[in-house]
C-alpha cells in the first residue's frame, strides 16, 4: 500500500542563510503502489471522457492533411515544454526567437541564445520520445533516460543529463533543506525499481491509451527521478504513450500547453493522485478518476485546437497560391509551399535539403515567394541569410494564445499565463 516513510534531514553547517532553512527535521518521504500491481477502475462518465479523447485523437491524424508530418505541432508541442520550465526558471520564449534558433542549428551553428537552445533540447528529447514509441521493444529505464539526456544535453544542468538521482530532492519549501516541502518523492535508493515498475506498466496494454498515458505521467511525476527535468521529460512521456498505442501518429495534440493553462486544477490532479493506503480505497479511486477526467479534457480540447491549427495552415496555403496564380504541380515553388506549414524558417541549403532540388532551383522558388510576399528575408544565427513564412508564425503565436484563455478565445477570456504578444496583422 502507498505509504509515507519517516525520514531525518541532517543539516550541514552553512553560513549566510536564514536559520530556519538551515535546521535539521523530520520529513515524510512519499513511496507510491507499483503500478503493476494495481488495479484500476473508472467511474462510467470518466471512462465515458476517456473514450471521447481517444476517439479525437485518432480522428485528428485520419483528417490532418496539411501537416503530413508532425513539424508545426510537435515544435508547438516543445513550446509547451518551455511553457512549463519558464514557471520555474523565469524563462520565456517566443515562436519566432525559438524558431530562428532552430534555423541557426539546423545550417550548423550553434544558438547563442541559451533559452532557445534549452527549448531545442526538450524538441530533441521528445523526437526520440516518438521514436522509441513506435518500437516494438518494451520501454525500459535506458530509455528514460535517454529522452532526459538529450533535453539536459547543452545545458549548464548537463552534468546531471541521463542520470537517475542519488540525493533526495522535493518539491516547494526552500532550497535547503525539505523541511517545509509540499510534496517530498521516493528516497533515491527506491527511484530504480519504481522506474522499472513504470516502464512495465507503459509496455502493457490493458488500459486505454489515453488512461495510461494519465497515470503513466502522473507516476513519473510522483516518482521525480532526476535532479531536473522531470516535468519535461514526464511530458514526453505522454506522447510516447500514445505513440506507442498507435495514436497520435501523426499529428501531436498540444496537451501540456492545456494543462499549462489549468496549472491549478493540473497540480492539484496530481496531488489528489497520490493517496495513503489501500490501491481500491475511496481515496486512490476518487484520486485517480479526477485526474483521468482532467487529463481526457486536456485532449479533447488540445485536439479541437490542433485541428484548428491545421485549418488555418490550409488557409494559407490556399491563400498564397491564389497570391502565386499558376503554380505547376511537383515545381519547386509548389514543393517549398508545401512545407512551410511545418518549417516556416528555411535557409537555401535546407530547403534545397527538403525538397530535393538543386540550389538554382531552390534560389529562383525562394525569389517567387518573396516577391509574391509569402516569405520574407531575415538574418539568422551570425550571418546567415534565411527565409520566414510571417503567416505561419503568427499563426503559431495565435494558437498559443488561445490554448492559454481558459475560454480558448483570448476576447472572451484573456490568457492566464505568459504568451507572445499578439501578431501584428499584415496587409497582403
Amino acid at each position: 500500500m502507498a505509504d509515507c516513510i519517516r525520514k531525518r534531514w541532517i543539516a550541514e553547517a552553512t553560513s549566510g542563510i536564514p536559520r530556519s532553512e538551515r535546521r535539521s527535521c523530520e520529513y515524510d518521504a512519499y513511496l507510491p503502489d507499483l503500478l503493476a500491481e494495481r488495479t484500476f477502475l473508472f467511474d462510467g462518465d470518466v471512462a465515458a471522457d476517456i473514450a471521447d479523447a481517444e476517439a479525437a485523437i485518432a480522428r485528428l491524424a485520419v483528417r490532418a492533411s496539411t501537416l503530413t508530418d508532425t513539424e508545426a505541432l510537435a515544435r508547438i508541442l516543445l513550446r509547451a515544454e518551455s511553457v512549463a520550465s519558464s514557471r520555474i526558471e523565469g524563462l520565456e520564449i517566443g515562436p519566432r526567437r525559438l524558431l530562428r534558433a532552430e534555423a541557426a542549428r539546423q545550417i550548423g551553428e550553434m544558438p547563442a541564445d541559451i533559452g532557445a537552445e534549452e527549448v531545442l533540447g526538450n524538441i530533441d528529447a521528445t523526437r526520440a520520445a516518438l521514436e522509441i514509441g513506435v518500437s516494438t521493444e518494451p520501454l525500459a529505464r535506458e530509455h528514460l533516460l535517454e529522452i532526459h539526456r538529450l533535453l539536459l544535453a547543452g545545458t549548464p544542468l548537463a552534468r546531471h543529463a541521463g542520470q537517475v538521482r542519488e540525493v533526495q530532492n522535493w518539491i516547494g519549501g526552500n532550497t535547503y533543506n525539505p523541511c517545509a516541502a509540499s510534496y517530498v518523492p521516493p528516497p533515491p535508493d527506491m527511484v530504480h525499481g519504481l522506474l522499472d515498475d513504470l516502464c512495465a506498466f507503459c509496455s502493457s496494454d490493458q488500459l486505454p491509451a489515453v488512461a495510461q498515458a494519465a497515470i503513466a505521467h502522473a507516476q513519473f511525476e510522483t516518482i521525480h527521478p532526476f535532479v531536473d527535468g522531470n516535468g519535461r521529460t514526464g511530458r514526453a512521456l505522454i506522447y510516447l504513450t500514445l505513440r506507442r498505442r498507435g495514436l497520435a501518429t501523426h499529428i501531436l495534440p498540444p496537451v501540456s500547453l492545456v494543462l499549462a493553462t489549468r496549472a491549478r486544477d493540473y497540480i492539484g490532479g496530481l496531488e489528489g493522485f497520490r493517496y495513503v493506503g489501500d490501491p481500491a480505497g475511496p481515496q486512490a479511486h476518487e484520486g485517480l478518476n479526477r485526474w483521468a477526467a482532467l487529463f481526457a479534457a486536456a485532449c479533447v480540447r488540445a485536439v479541437d485546437q490542433a485541428g484548428a491549427f491545421e485549418k488555418r495552415c490550409a488557409e494559407l496555403e490556399a491563400g498564397w497560391r491564389e497570391r502565386l496564380g499558376s503554380v505547376r504541380a511537383g515545381s519547386s515553388v509548389e514543393l517549398l509551399v508545401r512545407i512551410l506549414p511545418g518549417t516556416p524558417i528555411v535557409s537555401v541549403k535546407s530547403a534545397m535539403a527538403a525538397i530535393g532540388r538543386s540550389k538554382p532551383q531552390v534560389n529562383n522558388a525562394v525569389a517567387r515567394l518573396v516577391e509574391a510576399g509569402i516569405l520574407t528575408q531575415v538574418t539568422v544565427g551570425r550571418r546567415n541569410r534565411a527565409f520566414e513564412a510571417r503567416d505561419v508564425i503568427d499563426a503559431f503565436a495565435d494558437l498559443e494564445r488561445q490554448l492559454a484563455s481558459p475560454a480558448g478565445d483570448t476576447l472572451a477570456a484573456p490568457p492566464v499565463r505568459p504568451v507572445p504578444a499578439r501578431p501584428q496583422r499584415r496587409g497582403v
